[in-house]
Parts: structure tokens; C-alpha cells; sequence
């Protein structure tokens, strides 16, 4: 080889690291506040606030959109009262009943899909068959099959759940890498065994999701379903309790039902399911 075709050596000196300039600029405490996601969410729920209370003075009319104030108010009378709390906590244990159950007919289903081919087709036919009928279609059907109780309400949850967590974890089964399941066979797992030990844990962010989806879409069904035959053993829910409220033109208590539902929702996407996605999903790295 010839010396035309050799690299230059090339020579540098080595700088001090006083020469680097600025390294690590510690940040103002603006950005320190600005970083915390729970203290920015706070901010907009305290500007969602002002806005409510500024529009309800200005248009004056409690009977349309009572102030935030007298919304408040009503809440802690109800709380204080105890029927509040008797009335959310009697939706929330429904909504346990009816969620569980739902989770559990979707793991049966999906498992059978990611397992069979029957099951899979199975899945794909029901899913678009009941999908898209909304859950309020079948209160007539469950006020006839279940009676006027909690049955009808859980038959009406169930369905709200099912299809959509299906439709998610099958989703993220069929996402699962080819050389997962290979690692998964050459260690001789299959059928469940594959199932729980590879395919839920890399299809975790899609069962979360699927959760998430199916939580509110059963939140809302159960408050939808209260509103129109919310009695169960002679106690209704949130949405009985809203219902009672509008027929006797207390719109602060009814607005104050609607803030308890909104605050159990707030309390759940961001105390159990953060949690469930930091102990999960944040923790192992497939998410940011």
C-alpha cells in the first residue's frame, strides 16, 4: 500500500473541564413546578373552576348552571348528610361487580382466540356483531330478563366492558414479536402457560389500555342505566341520585352528583390505573 493512501494522523489537545463551558444548568424553580404533571393538572382544574364560577354569576340563573360555589356547597351538605357517599358508594360497588365480571369473560374469550383458530374467528364474529350496539339498547332486554335491580345493571356493564378489553388484549396479543413466542417455546411453554408468562406481559400495554376503555365506557353505562331504572333493593345510585335531584328542581345537588361522578373518575385514571402503569408498563421500559 502506498503512503498517499494512509490516513493523516491526526493530533488534539485535550481540553480542562473548566473550558467545557456550561455542562448542567440547574433549573429555575418555574421549571421545577412546571415538571411536576400532578401540579399542572391542578392548575387546570383550578382554571376550569374560575371559568365555571365567572360563567354562572354572569348568567345569574341557578336553575340553568348553578355557580361552582353553590355547587361546592351542595356537596359538602350531601357529604355531611352521609346520602352522598351511601349513594357513590352503592354505584362503585355495582360498578366492582360488573367490571370483574366483564375482565373475566374477556380473558376467557381472548385466551380462547389466541389459542384456536375457532376462537379466534369466535371472537372476531361476536365482537363485531355486539361492538357497536350501545348498552342502553339492551336496558329493555335486562329490565325483562334480570328484573329492576342490580342484575339488569351488571348485564349492561358486562356488555359495555367485554368487547372493547377483547377487542385490546387480542390486539395485543397478535403485536407479540415472533421470537417472544419462539423464546417462549423453547423454554416449553405453550397454551397458557405462553399466555401468562409471555404474551400478558408483552401485551400489557394494550390490556391496560383495553381497561382504561372498558372502566369508563362501565362508569358510564352504570350512571346512564341509574338514570333510568336506578332503584336496586330500595336504594338507588349517583344517577338515582341526580334523577331524584332534577324532579325536585335542585340543580346544585344535581351538578353536585355530576362533580362526584367526575372526582371518582379523576381518582381512578390517576391514583389505580398510574400506579398500575408505573409499577408496569413505566417500570419495564415500554413506555415513557
Amino acid at each position: 500500500m502506498s503512503d498517499a493512501a494512509l490516513r493523516p494522523e491526526v493530533y488534539r489537545d485535550t481540553k480542562a473541564s473548566q473550558d467545557f463551558g456550561v455542562v448542567e444548568k440547574e433549573l429555575t424553580l418555574f421549571e421545577k413546578l412546571f415538571n411536576q404533571a400532578w401540579l399542572r393538572k391542578c392548575v387546570l382544574l383550578v382554571l376550569i373552576a374560575v371559568v365555571w364560577e365567572v360563567y354562572g354569576r354572569h348568567l345569574d340563573n341557578p336553575l340553568l348552571v348553578p355557580t361552582f360555589s353553590d355547587t361546592v356547597t351542595a356537596l359538602v351538605a350531601a357529604i355531611k348528610s352521609g346520602v352522598l357517599i351511601d349513594r357513590a358508594w352503592t354505584s362503585v360497588k355495582v360498578l366492582m361487580i360488573g367490571f370483574s365480571v366483564g375482565v373475566f369473560l374477556a380473558a376467557v374469550l381472548t385466551i380462547l382466540a389466541i389459542t384456536t383458530q375457532l376462537g379466534t374467528d369466535f371472537l372476531e364474529t361476536v365482537t363485531a356483531m355486539f361492538s357497536p350496539l350501545p348498552a342502553i339498547a339492551l336496558l329493555p332486554l335486562a329490565l325483562i330478563w334480570f328484573g329492576l335491580g342490580i342484575g339488569s345493571l351488571i348485564f349492561v356493564m358486562v356488555h359495555s366492558v367485554l368487547w372493547p378489553l377483547a377487542l385490546n388484549t387480542h390486539a395485543g396479543f397478535r403485536a407479540v414479536s415472533p421470537t417472544l413466542r419462539m423464546v417462549g417455546r423453547n423454554y416449553g411453554l405453550s397454551g397458557l402457560g405462553l399466555v401468562l408468562k409471555i404474551l400478558i406481559p408483552a401485551a400489557f400495554p394494550s390490556i391496560l389500555a383495553g381497561l382504561k376503555i372498558g372502566w369508563a365506557f362501565a362508569w358510564r353505562t352504570l350512571i346512564a342505566a341509574e338514570l333510568v331504572f336506578g332503584v336496586a333493593s330500595g336504594k338507588g345510585g349517583l344517577g338515582w341520585y341526580i334523577f331524584e335531584s332534577k324532579n325536585q328542581l335542585d340543580i346544585p345537588e344535581v351538578f353536585a352528583g355530576l362533580l362526584t361522578i367526575i372526582m371518582i373518575g379523576l381518582l381512578v385514571e390517576n391514583v389505580i390505573f398510574r400506579t398500575i402503569e408505573n409499577k408496569t408498563v413505566r417500570r419495564w421500559g415500554m413506555q415513557t
